[in-house]
């Protein structure tokens, strides 16, 4: 699973292979140069040893070469840090782009089942985690694996034995490295599952303050978020206390290949004084050991991090691969707009086993008002998600203008509609961009129009820059009725052929609900419209008033004539205004 998560991450590096080559390319220098210093330093050494035996030539000489080399691989390291994070932010930036894509892509079903702070926290703090990791692995892993190489082969050039001593002791700091990581991935990913939990509930605990402290849940809301923090805080530590196993015992076997190197110089000299090993080349083999070392202590703190970054990698591309919404058809329909609506034998059922509406028909002429009322959870709101296409049904059909709305694109049949919900939705930004949302080339003369059809203008005057006024995230400094009131001034900018009213007036006051009622009236005059209503006053006027109970419409007439015939309506109309 992990290996099939690095290859997608590497995946998305390559459309910038120019800059990993150049990472690539600036590492060897600097590498290079890394490897160049010793050798000078120890012939420098060389040149010093014994009183009155100092060869001031080669010592100048090789302190030109050291300061070159050193602005060489300084430069190089500078352009690979440039070009690493190039890379890592493309990608980062990249991989944002898409899952902005997906959620454009994904269907109600999966937004109404997910947590929100769980998806955020997949969007940002998890791509966040792995561009850490991807920035760590490109600066430290490329570098390291050329640092053993070329070290290795100096080595082995200096002196085959002491290479071998070298060789065979420091890979176990690799094993050890290997043997914590494995085992700390699991507590990496709990990690950022219990995060994506904790942004949830904090998203949750935000929205609701108002609930939870009117009903005085203050204490629980602290509980419920002390667990979770508690629990984030167990696999935190957890995942840090292993990780951090990593360091110190490979920095042990390191100075244990350090140590031995010293000793084996060292018996070498006392076996044979004319050996060829100097001072100098024992410095050379100190400083290669110990830079053979180093890479393997860094590559541990890479896979640390990694484990982390790949547990925060699969979250996101578990987002990517989730399901996605039904595509439009290749050649779609695009029938003129004329306002009918036919529903054929539709059955749906949000859970397979649980049927919610079957072998449900409906016949709305152009121009016709549909009410549709009855008890909450009868499938009101499911019959307006099913027009607007935003679940498909399960059985028969849905046609628009007679055509089947799975042959249009979502688009083209969404544009046939504008909604007024009970649900209010305003996006950060001023009132005028809001009532222009579905018309951004409004004229201002017609954004006022909106405005005061919806009766909103008074109030929107009131406001501190008018129609300038900046919203808050949601119009959390606007009272409800004010919110719908631009919800409705928005969808009378739009004018759209068709509409769907859901309990579009539920927080306005009645005298200001009687007056968008009338603007109501002239606005769906000609228009198809599909109204959603507890108060049974609001639809007297309607064509058809469909009465639905348990996902099936058991009765269907005007007003007039549900009445007559004393049936469940009759009883929902008298148990409103029956003392009346």
């Amino acid at each position: 699973m992990k290996k099939k998560i690095l290859r997608r991450v590497l995946a998305l590096a390559r459309p910038h292979l120019f800059f990993v080559l150049a990472s690539l390319l600036c590492a060897v220098v600097s590498v290079a140069a890394q490897l160049l210093i010793p050798v000078f330093c120890g012939n420098a050494i060389d040149a010093m040893l014994g009183a009155g035996r100092v060869q001031l030539s080669p010592v100048l000489r090789a302190i030109v070469l050291v300061a070159s080399a050193t602005l060489l691989g300084a430069l190089a390291q500078k352009l690979q840090a440039r070009a690493n994070n190039r890379v890592t932010y493309a990608v980062c930036r990249d991989l944002r782009d898409r899952v902005s894509e997906k959620m454009q892509k994904l269907p109600l079903a999966y937004i109404d089942t997910h947590s929100v702070g769980d998806t955020v926290s997949r969007v940002v703090s998890d791509v966040d985690t792995l561009a850490d990791g991807l920035l760590m692995g490109f600066t430290q892993f490329f570098s390291g694996i050329l640092t053993i190489a070329a070290t290795l082969g100096v080595m082995l050039w200096l002196n085959p034995v002491i290479a071998l001593v070298v060789v065979v002791l420091t890979p176990l700091s690799i094993l050890v490295a290997r043997f914590i990581a494995t085992r700390t991935h699991r507590y990496f990913a709990a990690q950022a599952s219990v995060r994506g939990e904790e942004t949830g509930l904090v998203n949750e605990l935000i929205e609701g303050a108002r609930v939870i402290k009117a009903f005085g849940r203050e204490d629980e809301s602290l509980a419920e978020f002390k667990e979770v923090n508690d629990r984030l805080e167990s696999v935190s530590l957890k995942a840090t206390f292993f990780s951090s196993l990593i360091n110190p015992t490979t920095r042990l076997v390191n100075n244990l290949v350090y140590a031995a190197v010293i000793l084996i110089c060292a018996l070498y000299k006392i076996s044979d004084p004319l050996s060829t090993i100097t001072v100098g080349v024992i410095s050379v083999f100190l400083s290669y050991a110990s830079q053979y070392a180093k890479p393997f202590n860094e590559i541990s703190g890479v896979i640390t991090e990694l484990q982390n970054s790949l547990a925060c990698a699969e979250r996101t591309f578990e987002f990517l691969d989730a399901e996605e919404e039904i595509p439009d058809p290749e050649e779609p329909l695009t029938p003129p707009v004329s306002g009918e609506v036919c529903l054929e034998e539709v059955a749906f059922r949000y859970v397979p086993e649980r049927p919610l509406i079957e072998n449900l028909n409906l016949s709305v002429s152009p121009g016709q008002r549909i009410a549709i009322v009855g008890p909450t959870g009868c499938g009101k709101t499911t019959l307006i998600n099913l027009l607007m296409r935003f679940y498909d049904v399960t059985g028969g059909a849905i046609l628009v203008d007679g055509a089947d709305i799975r042959q249009m694109t979502r688009k083209d049949l969404r544009a046939r509609y504008g909604m007024v919900l009970q649900e209010t939705w305003l996006k950060a930004g001023t009132v005028r961009e809001n009532i222009a949302y579905g018309r951004p080339d409004a004229t201002e003369a017609e954004i006022v129009a909106a405005a005061k059809a919806a009766h909103a203008h008074s109030f929107i005057r009131r406001l501190p820059d008018g129609y300038d006024t900046v919203i808050a995230e949601n119009g959390g400094n606007f009272s409800a009725g004010q919110k719908q009131l631009l919800c409705i001034a928005r969808a009378m900018l739009a004018l759209p052929p068709m509409l769907i009213l859901d309990e579009a007036t539920s927080s306005i006051d009645t005298r200001t609900e009687m007056k968008i009622q009338d603007a109501f009236a002239t606005m769906m005059s000609g228009r198809t419209t599909f109204i959603v209503a507890h108060r049974l006053s609001t639809i007297k006027e309607a064509d058809v008033i469909l009465v639905m109970k348990d996902g099936q419409v058991i009765e269907q007439g005007s007003h007039a004539s549900l009445l007559a015939q004393k049936g469940f309506y009759a009883t929902l109309y008298e148990s409103q205004f029956g003392a009346v």
